[in-house]
């Protein structure tokens, strides 16, 4: 019997490395939803790394997530013979953190970067669907640096259309 286009013999094992940073520190692992997961994981430490470097660093750990996931996505990908593995969520890292960093400043914002996040990376408008035909880790992790755009474009224009911006507390404020 076929398998499905989705199959094809794995190589291996991938390696602990490869693991850990495919499966975003082992939220991908997580029985129900992963991708999910992986996302609301994200918003934590998109929090931590905007507190202690501003959206530079923020915008830094997208860059090296999307390097980062390329490489590991892949090669996981690889390993376990799935060409797009629910377990990876490194691409929702990625995507997650550009959905929050027009907003960072605004905790509030994260649960609407959140749901904006999740429903553009399931229902892949366009040209996320196109992003993800591209082949390995690139097509695992364009799908969510689109939809990423998308939401962190739509949090943005729903924090200016609320003019909330400037009367919420910063999340320096919060913990400072």
């Amino acid at each position: 019997m076929a398998k499905p286009d989705n199959d094809r013999a794995g190589t291996g094992t991938p390696s602990a490395l490869v693991s850990f940073i495919a499966t975003g520190g082992g939220s991908g692992n997580l029985p129900v939803a992963p991708g999910t997961w992986g996302s609301l994981v994200a918003l934590p430490c998109a929090a931590g790394l905007h507190i202690l470097g501003g959206p530079w660093l923020l915008s830094l750990a997208i860059l090296l997530a999307f390097v980062a996931g390329v490489w590991a996505s892949g090669r996981y990908a690889d390993a376990i013979g799935r060409s797009d593995p629910g377990s990876v969520v490194i691409d929702e890292f990625a995507g997650q953190w550009l959905a929050i960093l027009p907003v960072a400043l605004d905790w509030r914002y994260y649960i609407v970067a959140f749901v904006l996040f999740r429903f553009t990376d399931i229902t892949k408008p366009w040209p996320c669907r196109m992003a993800e035909r591209a082949p390995g880790g690139l097509g695992i992790m364009l799908d969510d640096i689109v939809a990423g755009v998308y939401a962190g474009i739509l949090t943005l224009l729903i924090a200016v259309w609320l003019g909330l911006e400037h009367n919420l507390p910063s999340l320096p404020a919060l913990f400072g």
